[in-house]
């Protein structure tokens, strides 16, 4: 029987299960070939959702192997949950990453945000926030908004404030994403699928409302999956995260990966400044005037550590 050679794009991740959109427009679903796994990545899935790749299969066979990866322009790296020494990939080659950030019902860390954001700095994805449920928060909870979007927008991140339900402010940042593929990520009930559904009303994404009993959400994405918007570009969906652990990072390197420490950083006295106790630390100074979030100075000091996830993770629930 004839064997078929095809390129195409990853489309649909299960994990053991992937659905490749080949070059000649078809969907085929395939499964990863075993000496591919073999390569001695330190991943958990050597293929995610914006890989280019290479596949066989024998004529008149409905599913085919992944043969091989396309060289990654980039990708969103994080540490794999309970395995220290391994990585997963949330998604490949994409244009931009946008993280769904909730100030209540599920409240969004600091934390998580800051090191979602250090990941997009050190694998070179630009990144929005994007604050959703603006039609559930009260006259404190859009303060706490405001001051946060004032942070993140004083460290260089463009930041949208948005309600997936009524669609307040989904015009701008459907202009954002207009034409680029995204990463769509965030804790599970910040509302990712109500807000593919408003984007791509196609996608007919199940949503799910808060648990009660924790005050979180209950996850409703299960694989990732990449949904073409109807303006042009794409958007990503991944399951919901609970906590973001750093991979590979060098304690010399994380000051890099805050746009605003680093930028400090340039009026330090000395060179190679860890901005935590040295003398004529410019860090240190803007931290006491106030000229630098003490959440993201926060952030940055746990990052030189990276201490067990559990200091920044959610609690666990049962979905």
């Amino acid at each position: 029987m004839r064997t078929l050679t095809t390129h195409g794009l990853v489309v649909r991740s299960t994990g053991s299960w992937h659905t490749v959109l080949t070059d000649d427009g078809t969907t085929v679903p395939c499964k990863v070939k075993g000496n591919l796994r073999l390569r001695g990545l330190r991943t958990t899935n050597p293929v995610a959702v914006g890989d280019g790749v290479s596949l066989i299969r024998r004529e008149g066979d409905d599913t085919a192997f992944i043969t091989d990866t396309d060289p990654r322009r980039n990708a969103i790296v994080r540490r794999a949950s309970n395995l220290s020494k391994q990585s997963q990939v949330l998604a490949a080659n994409i244009d931009q990453a946008a993280l769904l950030f909730t100030v209540a019902r599920p409240e969004t860390t600091t934390t998580f945000a800051d090191r979602f954001l250090a990941a997009a700095e050190a694998y070179g994805v630009p990144a929005m926030i994007v604050f959703n449920k603006t039609d559930d928060l009260n006259a404190q909870e859009m303060e706490c908004l405001d001051g946060l979007r004032l942070v993140y927008e004083a460290a260089g991140y463009p930041c949208y404030a948005i309600s997936a339900l009524d669609g307040t402010g989904t015009s701008e940042l459907s202009e954002a994403l207009q034409g680029r593929l995204t990463l769509l990520s965030g804790h599970s009930g910040t509302g990712k699928s109500t807000l593919l559904n408003r984007l791509v009303p196609e996608a007919n994404a199940r949503t799910a409302p808060i648990s009660e009993t924790h005050g979180q959400g209950m996850h409703t994405t299960t694989f990732s999956t990449l949904y073409p918007l109807p303006q042009g570009g794409g958007l990503i969906d991944i399951p919901g995260i609970k906590g973001f652990g750093t991979f590979d990072f060098k304690p010399a390197e994380v000051s890099h990966y805050f746009r605003d420490i680093f930028a400090l950083s340039h009026d330090c006295r000395y060179g190679g400044c860890t901005h935590t106790h040295e003398p004529g630390c410019a860090v240190l100074q803007a931290l006491k005037q106030g000229r630098l979030a003490p959440t993201r100075y926060a952030s940055y000091t746990s990052m030189l550590s990276d201490e067990s996830e559990s200091k920044y993770r959610l609690k666990d629930f049962t979905t």
